[in-house]
C-alpha cells in the first residue's frame, strides 16, 4: 500500500513539473503547430519563383529558382519538377557556403525547406 502511494505521489508530482507555462501550448498543440498533418496550401507558402534546373541528390531536390528577378537555390523532399515550372515555397533554413559531398559543389546560398508546391507549367 505504501510502495503504490508512493508511486502514485511521485506520478502527481512529474506531471504537475512538466506542465506548460500558462500561455503556452500544450504539446498536442505544439505538435500540430510544428508537425501539421497535412502540407500547407499553396497560398500559404510566402515565396514564389519559376524553377530554372532542379538536381535530385539522396532524397532531396536542389532547386535553382527564379525569385523576384534573382536566382537562389533550395533543397526540398525530393519531387518531380521541370524548368519552367512556376512553384510557391516555405521559408526554411539558410546554409551558407554548403558544401554536397554527394553532388561535389558548393552553394554560396542553399535555403532548406520542407514544403513546395507546384503552381502553375
Amino acid at each position: 500500500m505504501k510502495r503504490t502511494l508512493s508511486l502514485i505521489l511521485f506520478c502527481l508530482a512529474s506531471s504537475a513539473l512538466a506542465a506548460p507555462p500558462p500561455g503556452h501550448p500544450s504539446p498536442v498543440q505544439a505538435m500540430d503547430i510544428l508537425m501539421p498533418l497535412k502540407p500547407p496550401a499553396p497560398g500559404e507558402l510566402p515565396n514564389q519563383g519559376k524553377v530554372l534546373s532542379t538536381m535530385d541528390a539522396n532524397d532531396f531536390t536542389y532547386i535553382e529558382v527564379d525569385h523576384a528577378g534573382s536566382t537562389e537555390w533550395i533543397a526540398a523532399p525530393k519531387m518531380a519538377l521541370k524548368p519552367g515550372n512556376t512553384i510557391r515555397y516555405e521559408d526554411g533554413a539558410v546554409m551558407t557556403n554548403f558544401y554536397s559531398k554527394l553532388l561535389m559543389r558548393s552553394f554560396p546560398k542553399l535555403i532548406f525547406v520542407g514544403h513546395v508546391a507546384v503552381t502553375g507549367q
